[in-house]
């Protein structure tokens, strides 16, 4: 596992504008929306890509709280790896910052979408796949 993650410098200031529009909580909920947002769309990141740590810090239990287990599963399985891979942590901070950027053009138009609002849509798209 890993103690700790910081989001990108350019993130920083992401994770409190999206927590104050979605109005889901703390900031770590939107850290942990942007994550399986970024893994819900299937990219495999580069960890040549990976930015700064100039941003908000989160200690994993903050993060992930009791299902850091079922967070960092769903990453082995994504990237094939074993839970004490050494680049987890890194897989981690790659999607927190790229489900932000992902989460932020999604929203970029839409000034009345609320959390639960996004949530929804996307639990929608998810199930139209098995409509057809």
């Amino acid at each position: 596992m890993f103690s700790t993650i910081r989001t990108s410098k350019a993130n920083k200031e992401l994770v409190t504008q999206l927590t104050n529009k979605f109005n889901l909580g703390a900031e770590n909920v939107i850290a942990r929306l942007a994550f399986s947002f970024s893994l819900s769309t299937e990219q495999k990141l580069n960890l040549s890509q990976i930015q700064d740590s100039g941003g908000k810090e989160y200690n994993s239990k903050v993060l992930f709280g009791d299902y850091a287990d079922i967070y960092m599963a769903l990453l082995c399985v994504h990237y094939n790896l074993y839970k004490s891979d050494k680049d987890l942590p890194k897989y981690v901070k790659l999607h927190i910052d790229n489900g932000l950027e992902l989460i932020s053009k999604e929203i970029e138009n839409k000034d009345s979408i609320t959390g639960e609002d996004f949530i929804i849509n996307q639990i929608e798209k998810g199930l139209s796949i098995f409509e057809k």
